[in-house]
């Protein structure tokens, strides 16, 4: 497994709080990469919202990537397009839930990864952040 470095992600709940927004730049395998990612419960018009949390992230060289999150104790998976699929993340918490620690795999290929949650910058006037 190659390593990568991840930009700073910037993470924002959007209006009414259903929908978490991810902006991040990536560089994987030599190759760097901008996204913005939306994620929440599918809801369909009229309808209830989804028992599966779910995303699309959208990068900088016109990809829609969907994935779904599952969350057990400390063991976050995410999973490529579908449950179950065979490009994954799965990962765990630190105990403090300042650490996220894991590695991203499909077949043929895959990362590891660690991410660190860092003190929150004061929030500008008008945009929710908690």
């Amino acid at each position: 497994m190659e390593s990568i470095c991840l930009a700073p992600r910037i993470h924002r709940w959007l209006p009414g709080r259903f929908f978490l927004l991810q902006d991040g730049e990536l560089e994987l395998f030599g190759h760097s990469n901008t996204f913005t990612e939306i994620i929440g419960r599918r809801r369909p018009f009229g309808g209830e919202p989804g028992a599966e949390i779910c995303s699309r992230a959208y990068t900088s060289e016109g990809d829609t990537l969907d994935y779904v999150y599952e969350l057990d104790g400390d063991t976050l998976t995410i999973w490529g397009r579908q449950r179950g699929s065979d490009a994954r993340y799965t990962g765990t918490f630190s105990t403090d839930g300042d650490t996220l620690t894991g590695a991203w795999a499909w077949p043929g290929g895959g990362y590891q990864t660690t991410s660190t949650r860092r003190p929150r910058p004061p929030s500008k006037p008008g945009i929710d952040t908690a």
